[in-house]
């Protein structure tokens, strides 16, 4: 698929990876539906980027949310071709330490956002997705998921957030095939250490020092590398069912 013919919807598109993807797509004369629960830089956002810029107030976690949303986008744009799931929450607490037990509905919440909410927004998706004409490759639709390093490199006090990204990297190759005989590819994209609203909070010392862990090149990622890939995968018709690791060759240690 060619980013310039497409529509994309961007869960979690209002700021970090999600927004780097929604102004590549845009710059290379896509369309971009940002869904995402931050209503004032979802629309700073759309009002920055003008025309082919969209927002509707999604919430990934509730089906009623989702359904309308992509009922809008396709009423307000067309069809779209493209998703792109960034949506996402952290969390950091041991399983037993000092503070205690785990708590379970911190666990619960980081399973809800990052791994039930990403496929609540895949399987409304594809139902639109599979309406689409095919291309001349026979495709209808591309969908990309956003796990981590932590998926296979969970550091400690990570078990919840590294459980979600582990269910969504475990969950690409079944919904890849499950969707084949639709067009529609599934592909994962599992970023390292990245500049994003998570570490914008630190101070430029730590910063620095947890870019220099990542062997090369020693900094954190750019979101537009994110976007890059995303882009890369979008247009190449054989990357399918698959999770792409995007680290600098980082494995995380215990902490």
């Amino acid at each position: 698929m060619k980013i310039g013919n497409i529509t994309a919807l961007v869960t979690g598109g209002a700021s970090g990876l999600g927004e780097a993807t929604v102004r590549k797509i845009v710059s290379e004369g896509g369309k971009a539906v940002i869904l995402d629960l931050s209503e004032e830089k979802g629309q700073t956002l759309v009002e920055e980027l003008g025309e082919n810029t969209y927002f509707f107030q999604t919430d990934v976690t509730d089906e009623s949310s989702v359904q309308a949303a992509l009922d809008k986008a396709v009423e307000t744009v067309g069809n779209f071709h493209v998703l792109v799931n960034c949506a996402g929450i952290g969390a950091a607490e041991k399983t037993f330490g000092k503070k205690g037990v785990h708590r379970l509905d911190s666990f619960s919440k980081v399973i809800q956002v990052n791994l039930i909410g990403t496929f609540n927004v895949i399987r409304l998706a594809a139902e639109k997705m599979a309406e689409n004409e095919p291309n001349e490759s026979d495709e209808r639709g591309v969908i990309i998921n956003t796990a981590s390093v932590a998926a296979f490199d969970g550091q400690i006090g990570q078990a919840a957030y590294s459980a979600s990204k582990g269910g969504i990297t475990g969950m690409t190759l079944p919904i890849a095939r499950d969707l084949s005989s639709l067009g529609i590819r599934v592909m994962t994209i599992a970023p390292g250490l990245f500049e994003t609203p998570l570490f914008a909070s630190l101070p430029d010392k730590a910063r620095k020092a947890l870019g220099e862990m990542t062997p090369f090149p020693s900094r954190l990622g750019y979101p537009e590398e994110y976007a890059l890939l995303a882009s890369s995968i979008i247009e190449n018709p054989m990357l399918n069912g698959e999770t792409i690791r995007l680290d600098g060759a980082i494995r995380m240690q215990p902490r």
